[in-house]
């Protein structure tokens, strides 16, 4: 599915190729690697999301993946249905697995439960779907809940994104995400430095400019804020295996040639050159965090204004 013609604001989006970002995830043994980074941020975001108060009916996690976040989701909001949608297809097989498992347990034990109390059949867990993030497949005020970790930056229009998370969102309805920002890999951008001048990790987006897009799109009130998460490795081949587990470098200005073994070699020792008094090679995430709600409309579809009257108390 081909996205519609960029707009004036894209021009903060990197030339991702987005095919290349969904076959990477296709093959979810190979980032398995790198899921605790987004376990611990997962759990940070579900930290947040404890100081709003919201009741939400339809939740949408965005970028779900393996479908890890899908039940605490649940189990935070039991009364919601949980929609876990993700543009890699092999992810979502995994989720569907896990979920499968989880509810064949659940079943188990409710089913004779059920059987005993002459009640309904066993509860049904979270619904899946793939998709693109800057085309859902649902309707407009579909949804309470938009939530989303470390998946954003996976695409080549974030501000096309906020947009489309905003027509799904009913008024007052919450949009809670984490992304990369621009610190992140930075010493894999110092150290491929030595060898060549082309880019080699994505150009991550400041938190500063995921604001005003959410302001385009017509969010209320963004809160922005960001932290950084050091992970330190004992070699650099290990951790260039991270890096290549977490998406590598799907730009559609990469380099495509193999480095020679004397660059490779090069690239090896730059990282050791970073390596910290307890030994260890450091590499920086960046993570940002987001939150913001659809306002309520101050004007209709034809543009007429709207004037709201509170009833006073009595």
């Amino acid at each position: 599915m081909s996205l519609p013609p960029p707009s004036a604001s894209a021009k903060l989006s990197a030339p991702i190729d987005l095919p290349l970002v969904r076959r990477r995830f296709a093959h979810p043994q190979r980032v398995a690697e790198s899921d605790f980074l987004r376990r611990e941020v997962s759990a940070r975001m579900q930290e947040r999301l404890t100081l709003v108060k919201i009741h939400p009916r339809e939740v949408l996690d965005a970028g779900c993946g393996e479908g890890a976040d899908l039940p605490v989701l649940q189990k935070r909001y039991p009364e919601a249905q949980v929609v876990g949608l993700d543009g890699a297809y092999g992810m979502l097989a995994v989720a569907a697995e896990h979920q499968r498992g989880a509810q064949s347990a659940m079943n188990r034990l409710f089913g004779s439960i059920n059987k005993w109390l002459g009640s309904g059949p066993a509860l049904s867990g979270p619904e899946l779907a793939c998709a693109d993030f800057a085309r859902l497949p649902l309707a407009a005020n579909a949804l309470d809940l938009v939530w989303s970790n470390l998946a954003l930056h996976w695409h080549p229009q974030p501000d096309r994104v906020f947009a489309e998370w905003r027509r799904v969102l009913r008024v007052e309805g919450l949009l809670m995400f984490s992304c990369f920002g621009p610190d992140t890999l930075r010493e894999v951008r110092s150290a491929f430095e030595r060898i060549d001048l082309a880019p080699h990790t994505l150009p991550f987006v400041d938190m500063h400019d995921f604001g005003d897009m959410l302001v385009n799109a017509g969010f209320s009130t963004p809160v922005m804020d960001m932290e950084t998460i050091t992970v330190t490795y004992d070699t650099p081949q290990r951790l260039l295996e991270d890096v290549r587990a977490w998406g590598g470098n799907p730009l559609e200005t990469r380099r495509r040639s193999m480095m020679s073994r004397d660059q490779y070699q090069r690239l090896l020792a730059a990282f050791e050159a970073m390596r910290k008094p307890d030994g260890k090679i450091p590499l920086t995430f960046e993570i940002i965090y987001g939150h913001a709600f659809r306002p309520v409309p101050k004007t209709t579809a034809a543009g007429e204004s709207i004037i709201r009257f509170d009833r006073p108390p009595r």
